[in-house]
């Protein structure tokens, strides 16, 4: 009686596993968060990340899936205080090694707003910009709203002022009632034999 297994494993092969992140960096410091920024090799799949987030003794596991964002915001930090960083992608097979150990430290509460010059202030000008593009925008939307209000209103009174004396010759042929004329020769020709 010779018997044969056969084993499946569950676990995925370390050639299945997606790469590390790279160029791990942290970027619009404040007192009370950052912003941590990674990238992925070219050419792999990868349908999420894991951020480990380290405070002295206290860690904090931060996880998305069904994401392509190569970026997190990370909230509710303390003012003044050193955190280790570490991100994982994951892959259709698992997750990555972690990168390597990012060190940032929070920057102090002031009750100044910050300089241009200030790290903490990168990217506020963008979001101005946006909220300036923003209000643009709606102002055309309005604007258009009202011109294409306008035309309905001159239109409505040219149709009602048409039935105000239509009522007047309701001898006319209603094909020709209907249609524009323009005697010089313009889209319709007049269809008056004279």
């Amino acid at each position: 009686t010779n018997k044969s297994f056969v084993y499946f494993s569950l676990v995925p092969l370390s050639s299945d596993r997606p790469p590390a992140p790279v160029n791990v960096s942290v970027m619009h410091l404040r007192a009370d968060s950052a912003t941590v920024y990674w990238e992925i090799p070219e050419g792999e799949v990868i349908i999420g990340f894991s951020i480990s987030q380290q405070e002295g003794h206290t860690q904090r596991f931060i996880r998305e899936v069904n994401t392509t964002s190569r970026s997190c915001v990370l909230w509710d930090l303390d003012q003044e205080t050193d955190y280790i960083i570490q991100v994982q992608s994951i892959g259709l097979y698992g997750e990555s090694q972690a990168s390597k150990r990012v060190h940032f430290r929070t920057l102090k509460k002031s009750d100044r707003f910050p300089s241009n010059n200030d790290p903490a202030v990168e990217g506020v000008d963008k979001s101005r910009q946006l909220q300036t593009g923003e209000m643009i925008i709606i102002v055309v939307v309005l604007l258009m709203w009202a011109a294409v209000i306008a035309l309905f209103c001159r239109q409505y009174d040219i149709i009602k002022d048409n039935d105000s004396s239509s009522g007047k010759d309701k001898v006319k042929p209603s094909s020709m009632a209907s249609t524009p004329e323009h005697c010089s020769g313009g889209l319709l020709r007049s269809k008056v034999h004279r």
